[in-house]
């Protein structure tokens, strides 16, 4: 069996909470719990009620597992701004540019639903430079969330 990675094996689904199956939701917890608790060690309430209200993008395996996932969260919910939120990629599919895809994606998705729509993101502070290549702009000091050093970055509409 072949243990080669390839974006292109991915099945990407933008879904509102409603859409998702049990089966989908308890491999999204799952996934979010491994990468935000187990491995970066924090103790946080994740199940935090924005989930009913976004839609998520997730990027599925053939086999049915997350390989990345983020929440796209309506203006007014994090922030004034729409946000993307518990951006995560999975350890096995890490180095594979699914990231990037993600993040790309998620804009996509963001301003398929909110046209035009400004978004803002807290985002871990050693992210700064990958978030930066997308277009967003860091808009506050470095502030610690879960003993993490984050800071907020915006993403301004094109007019």
């Amino acid at each position: 069996m072949s243990t080669t990675k390839n974006l292109s094996d991915l099945q990407w689904q933008c879904a509102t909470f409603a859409e998702l199956s049990n089966l989908q939701l308890h491999a999204i917890y799952q996934a979010r719990a491994a990468v935000f608790i187990l491995e970066q060690n924090c103790a946080y309430q994740d199940v935090d009620g924005k989930d009913p209200v976004s839609h998520h993008l997730i990027a599925w395996t053939p086999e049915g597992e997350v390989a990345a996932y983020l929440r796209i969260v309506p203006a007014g919910i994090s922030f004034a701004e729409a946000s993307l939120g518990r951006v995560i990629s999975t350890q096995d599919w890490r180095g594979t540019g699914v990231g990037k895809a993600l993040i790309a994606n998620g804009i996509k998705a963001l301003h398929a639903l909110y046209p035009a729509a400004t978004i803002r993101i807290g985002a871990q502070a050693y992210l700064e430079k990958f978030y930066g290549s997308f277009g967003f702009e860091t808009v506050s000091d470095i502030y610690l969330e879960d003993d993490i050093p984050h800071l907020e970055m915006l993403l301004v509409a094109k007019a």
